[in-house]
């Protein structure tokens, strides 16, 4: 099953005749003419082949391509893993009171504060990954814009106290 292509007739035992529409890793698609369209595992011994196509040398799999765009939306999107909030801390609310007893005294849902603080961390790590790939930074200046981010991810531990989860946490100097 390594040297096929897409377009190669086969036969199952189970499904009859069909066409292989897309090859995976461990899968290939086959349109069936009788049963539709089905995953099998490429190592399945129910299959004949009808008629070989070669693979085109030249052709990126469905998977590769899945890999590349899950890379690239995970990389340059606003889209973060899910960062939960420490139980103690969920619900409650973040009050700043100024000296002046004349201002107004400011009430933020930690939650809501939460939210952005996990925010800030996720638009370090892009900027760290930009900075990573990045092709006209030399290296010593790569390394001197992380020695920033990491001066920074320390100034921002003492908001580790509202994560759930310790590896979600920032860590500064020394600690990555």
């Amino acid at each position: 099953m390594d040297n096929l292509g897409i377009g190669t007739r086969i036969k199952h035992s189970t499904y009859g005749q069909g066409i292989i529409c897309r090859i995976g890793v461990e899968y290939i698609s086959v349109s069936f003419f009788e049963g539709g369209l089905r995953e099998i595992e490429r190592t399945d011994t129910d299959i004949e082949i009808i008629e070989a196509i070669e693979p085109q040398s030249n052709m990126v799999s469905f998977d590769e391509v899945e890999n590349i765009l899950y890379r690239l939306l995970t990389r340059h999107s606003d889209t973060s893993e899910v960062v939960e909030i420490g139980d103690r801390w969920r619900g409650g609310l973040l009050v700043l009171e100024p000296k002046d007893e004349n201002l107004q005294v400011k009430e933020i849902p930690i939650d809501t504060f939460f939210h952005k603080i996990v925010m800030v961390r996720d638009r370090l790590r892009v900027l760290e990954q930009n900075i990573n790939s990045n092709k006209t930074l030399m290296d010593d200046e790569k390394v001197h814009l992380q020695q920033y981010i990491t001066r920074i991810y320390g100034s921002l531990t003492t908001f580790n106290v509202l994560f759930k989860h310790k590896e979600d946490q920032f860590k500064g100097e020394g600690k990555r």
